[in-house]
């Protein structure tokens, strides 16, 4: 089909699940090829020769890769329902950097405290990751999502932390996230995972806990 939509994916990859989403705020038809990212397909490395990894958008034959880039392919290409960019030049380069915020700096920081050996290191680990979510915390002010009254990019870039950190805190069994010190984004977390088009596509919460407590006892015992 000339207008044929492909998503290579793994079940339970956040980068991948922020174009499930996606394809789905916008009411896009697609077919999910499934990954095993230790036996990479043929095809995944014939369209992300460069690094080789999931996702991968595949749409009239051609390849679009990495998260981000991914998604604002699909807003300007089905551009007639459900923004998730804003319009405004300001607006919009806002959402970038806030975007790459996510990428750059929160997400590493919580997932350090996951990777850190011992209680010492992972309290450590702490100082930056609580920085972060404070400064997110901010850009919530007055708004029920990062993207306004509808999830936009910024929400989808972010919505690994809404059904991640309390997988997290279950198999470390330490407290990450205080929803008393983080008003704002508890709210958001709610709001993001009862939006259908997330909820009906999250990952089964037991199946996480299972693969997470497998990767924290790698981490733990490495030397």
């Amino acid at each position: 089909m000339a207008d044929e939509v492909k998503l290579y994916r793994t079940w339970s990859s956040p980068f991948g699940l922020r174009i499930v989403w996606a394809l789905h705020i916008k009411g896009i038809e697609y077919e999910a090829i499934f990954e095993d990212l230790t036996q990479k397909s043929s095809e995944l490395l014939q369209y992300n020769p460069v690094h080789k990894k999931i996702p991968v958008l595949v749409h009239k034959g051609k390849p679009i890769c990495e998260s981000l880039v991914i998604l604002e392919y699909i807003d300007e290409t089905w551009n007639e329902t459900a923004p998730l960019l804003p319009q405004d030049p300001y607006e919009k380069a806002m959402a970038r950097f806030w975007a790459k915020f996510v990428d750059d700096k929160l997400l590493p920081s919580v997932w350090s405290i996951f990777t850190e050996k011992g209680d010492e290191a992972k309290k450590e680990a702490f100082v930056p990751a609580v920085q972060n979510l404070e400064i997110i915390e901010e850009q919530l002010k007055e708004k029920k999502f990062f993207g306004g009254e509808s999830i936009g990019y910024v929400d989808l870039a972010l919505g690994w932390m809404a059904y991640l950190l309390d997988v997290f805190e279950e198999v470390m069994d330490l407290k990450l996230f205080d929803a008393h010190k983080f008003p704002l984004l508890s709210g958001w977390m709610k709001n993001f995972c009862d939006a259908p088009a997330i909820k009906q596509h999250l990952p089964p919460r037991d199946k996480l806990v299972t693969k997470f407590q497998l990767l924290h006892e790698k981490f733990q015992t490495a030397n």
